[in-house]
């Protein structure tokens, strides 16, 4: 019959959804931890560039942006590198382009690994629950083939499968966590590119190419 079919596999599903958990959470820290050093350094060389550009402001000078073009460090640097470039070569025509290139090539380095922190936040629970599902089954089932076993077998097996789904928000919380941190530190550094490229535009502007 289906149903012993089912239960034969919950017998042995249960085991293998608390070691996918696990392999899930190593993944994960490990995703956790290149992504903090990779965002740590680029994130700092944004911050540095944003008070470049607010003391840039502040002063009214915009060959400033002269000065952050050689700087090849930091993400925006080397965007105004690339923007000064364009402008020697071919004018301010094209160059909010240039800019929204080197945005569209930069960001998959930048948001590596984050679709993957997503999808274990989002679904971890819901393996961690299909696991309970299937231990809780496998408790009544064990007590169905060995009625004398009493009630403590059930709450035992029923406690083990609840594992299962602490397992699983475990892996979750984290991923969840540092999936919306390193995503806003993205966007900081994305607004801070969006803030050079308008410098770069006034700069233009300003000597009239």
């Amino acid at each position: 019959m289906l149903a012993e079919k089912i239960f034969s596999v919950a017998h042995l599903a249960d085991q293998v959804v608390l070691w996918l958990l696990l392999l899930l959470s190593v993944l994960s820290i490990g995703m956790i931890l290149e992504r903090y050093f990779a965002l740590k350094k680029v994130s700092a060389e944004s911050q540095r560039v944003r008070a470049r550009i607010k003391l840039a402001l502040q002063s009214n000078s915009l060959e400033d942006v002269e000065d952050l073009s050689k700087d090849p460090n930091s993400l925006e640097g080397r965007a105004a590198g690339y923007a000064m470039k364009h402008m020697r070569d071919s004018g301010s025509k094209g160059l909010e382009e240039v800019f929204n290139t080197f945005a569209l090539t930069e960001r998959p380095e930048l948001e590596k690994y984050l679709n993957f922190l997503a999808t274990v936040g989002s679904n971890a629970p819901y393996v961690g629950l299909f696991g309970t599902v299937l231990g809780i089954m496998k408790a009544f089932n064990d007590l169905a083939q060995s009625p004398e076993a009493g009630q403590q077998t059930v709450m035992a097996g029923i406690s083990m499968a609840l594992v299962a789904t602490a397992a699983g928000l475990f892996v979750a919380i984290p991923a969840v966590i540092f999936y919306n941190y390193y995503s806003k530190q993205v966007r900081s550094i994305f607004q801070s590119l969006d803030s050079v490229k308008e410098l770069c535009l006034a700069y233009a502007k300003k000597k009239g190419v």
